[in-house]
């Protein structure tokens, strides 16, 4: 039976190939880029140079392609924000979890950007990163310090990861495979 499945869904990709369009936002050193790298290429690496203005890379998963857009996390990338999230098939707002003076910068973030009628419906990811520190937010902290459950008219979801240990990556990946589009 394994086999036939296998057949069966190496059949389906080469119809059904999905793709996808992600925009990583959230404040600078929140851990985008190296959520990036690590979905790339399963690597992490403590060097990390900060995003300026914005990088995009394309990733296969299957028979899923996905075109990530990192965006900088500084004060004056912020405006851009809006622009790349636009017809996207998910925001992916990536959270330092252990930075606690950052929490509420954060929030005002995204809930500021979640109010531009443009990005309506388009379902929200929000990733507490860092969870290898001990002091780490849990996820129910950092649901209620971000005020997750005020957000209204779209999906929201939230997975407490580690880019560094590669924690929880493969249900984020899961979650963003289940989002793609099929293409026409």
């Amino acid at each position: 039976m394994g086999l036939w499945d296998a057949f069966l869904n190496w059949i389906r990709s080469l119809f059904f190939r999905q793709e996808m369009e992600l925009s990583l936002i959230g404040l600078q050193n929140a851990g985008k880029t190296s959520l990036v790298n690590v979905i790339a290429t399963g690597g992490y690496s403590e060097d990390m140079i900060p995003t300026v203005g914005f990088n995009m890379k394309k990733v296969t998963k299957g028979n899923v392609t996905i075109k990530l857009w990192d965006l900088g996390g500084q004060p004056r990338f912020r405006s851009m924000w809006e622009r790349y999230c636009r017809a996207v098939s998910a925001i992916v707002y990536v959270v330092d979890a252990a930075d606690y003076e950052n929490l509420s910068v954060s929030k005002c973030e995204l809930h500021d950007l979640l109010s531009k009628s443009s990005l309506n419906g388009i379902p929200l990811l929000v990733l507490g990163n860092k969870i290898d520190k001990p002091d780490a937010l849990s996820k129910d902290d950092l649901t209620e310090r971000m005020d997750l459950k005020s957000i209204t008219g779209r999906e929201v979801c939230c997975f407490m990861i580690s880019c560094k240990n590669s924690s929880n990556i493969d249900a984020v990946i899961d979650w963003l495979v289940k989002h793609s589009k099929s293409m026409n």
